[in-house]
């Protein structure tokens, strides 16, 4: 089917000045004049960043180029999240994989300190070959999830229907790479070959448009034009092809976890 890319206007970040390394500092390096940071893994450690401003509502852009080769076990993410047990986050996780395996890519969205929201696709390209986008929108009415600027997950906002959404929470933006074998791949049947390492992945051109926490109020980006955006008939044509062709997982569907029904938005969500 013919895809219509979406993109917006946003600001460049710069990793030299924008973003502080959380641990890790001697696994990361920051190249091109700041705007590719370089993370690696190895049995001794992995790394995070984050950014030094905190955010609440916006549009947030990251070029990455995922770990190549034998990758099983490791998780490159790129997520915002708020503090403390209650906290509101929302996650690009990708899974690492057995050399010639696809990487799957997992997203999640926690409100309130609930999660258990995961979706996971295969992506439609090789992800480690060059840097593809990987975009959230968030605004009052819903988050986006886009990827190369097609749509692949929504998650809506519900209150309506009791569910509750990130609203209130500033978050921070992270990117990280760590050991993830208990669960990651397979379900942790395979570990990490360590003989492979160091695994190196790449963030380049962090690019974002959102409403600072320091001001007033977050209805001070209202004229931005993210904000009032909605699913628009292409971003649901998108949505429909990728859950239809490349959906491996859908926590909506998943009786074991749900045995009383699915939660109450996946009706919303589904019908787009």
């Amino acid at each position: 089917m013919g895809l219509t890319l979406i993109f917006s206007q946003l600001v460049s970040a710069n990793f030299y000045t924008d973003i502080d390394i959380a641990y890790g500092t001697d696994h990361t390096q920051i190249l091109e004049n700041g705007q590719t940071l370089k993370l690696s893994l190895d049995q001794i450690s992995g790394c995070r960043f984050q950014s030094k401003n905190e955010y609440l509502f916006g549009q947030i852009d990251m070029k990455i180029k995922l770990v190549p080769g034998n990758s099983a076990g490791t998780v490159t993410a790129y997520y915002l999240s708020s503090d403390g047990s209650q906290h509101d986050e929302m996650d690009f996780e990708f899974l690492g994989n057995l050399s010639g395996d696809p990487y799957i890519m997992q997203t999640n969205v926690f409100s309130q300190g609930q999660g258990n929201r995961e979706q996971r696709i295969y992506l439609w390209f090789d992800p480690i070959g060059d840097f593809h986008t990987y975009s959230v929108l968030w605004n009052p009415q819903q988050i986006l999830f886009s990827v190369d600027g097609i749509a692949v997950r929504v998650f809506k906002n519900n209150k309506d229907l009791g569910v509750a959404y990130p609203e209130s929470q500033a978050m921070r933006i992270y990117g990280s790479l760590w050991d993830g074998d208990s669960w990651a791949t397979r379900g942790g049947l395979v570990k990490i070959d360590w003989s492979k390492a160091p695994f190196v992945t790449y963030f380049r051109n962090l690019s974002m448009d959102g409403c600072l926490s320091t001001f007033p109020s977050a209805k001070d980006c209202a004229t931005k034009s993210w904000w009032s955006e909605e699913l628009s008939s292409t971003q649901k044509k998108q949505l429909t092809w990728v859950h239809k062709k490349y959906m491996v997982y859908d926590y909506c569907s998943d009786t074991v976890k749900f045995p009383n029904g699915p939660p109450a938005e996946c009706t919303s969500n589904a019908s787009f």
